[in-house]
């Protein structure tokens, strides 16, 4: 059983049942098996069988997200990159950097949006001008330093 049958184009198509699930899993990702199984409908072995297959399709993860700040990680910027030719080989290796949580392609001013969680200013600007700037491709970089987190949510796709 597929929980998620996928389009022509390779996108997944999630059933209702298993979007409640994963409704169920944002809320608390430790909410007990039988406990989504009574909100959702099903026996807990069935949830079990359907969590474990929305996870083996690469659907969704179940992680422990932590607040940056409480583990010693000051400084938190957005980095716009302007790139010069093929955007994958920019992308990839940004991909391998610890400190990048995510990485896009974008349209419209800037090629690549990325986030980068630092130690401190010293940390961020040695990411950004030894590390970022110095990629065989990057044209220029525009950095936006995170003052105040005020939203932050896990919520897509469920609401």
């Amino acid at each position: 059983m597929d929980v998620a049958t996928r389009d022509r184009n390779g996108t997944p198509s999630i059933d209702s049942v298993s979007l409640a699930i994963i409704e169920q899993l944002q809320e608390d990702g430790r909410r007990p098996y039988a406990a989504i199984g009574k909100a959702v409908g099903l026996s807990e072995a069935a949830v079990r069988q359907r969590v474990q297959k929305l996870l083996d399709q690469g659907v969704m993860q179940i992680v422990a997200v932590t607040d940056p700040l409480t583990v010693g990680f000051r400084r938190q910027a957005m980095v716009g990159i302007n790139v010069e030719g093929d955007l994958d080989p920019v992308a990839d290796a940004l991909t391998t950097m610890e400190e990048v949580e995510y990485v896009v392609m974008t349209a419209g001013s800037f090629d690549l949006i990325i986030e980068i969680v630092c130690e401190d200013d010293d940390h961020l600007l040695q990411m950004i001008n030894k590390r970022i700037r110095t990629l065989p491709g990057v044209r220029s970089t525009e950095s936006f330093v995170y003052l105040k987190l005020r939203k932050q949510t896990y919520t897509w796709g469920t609401r």
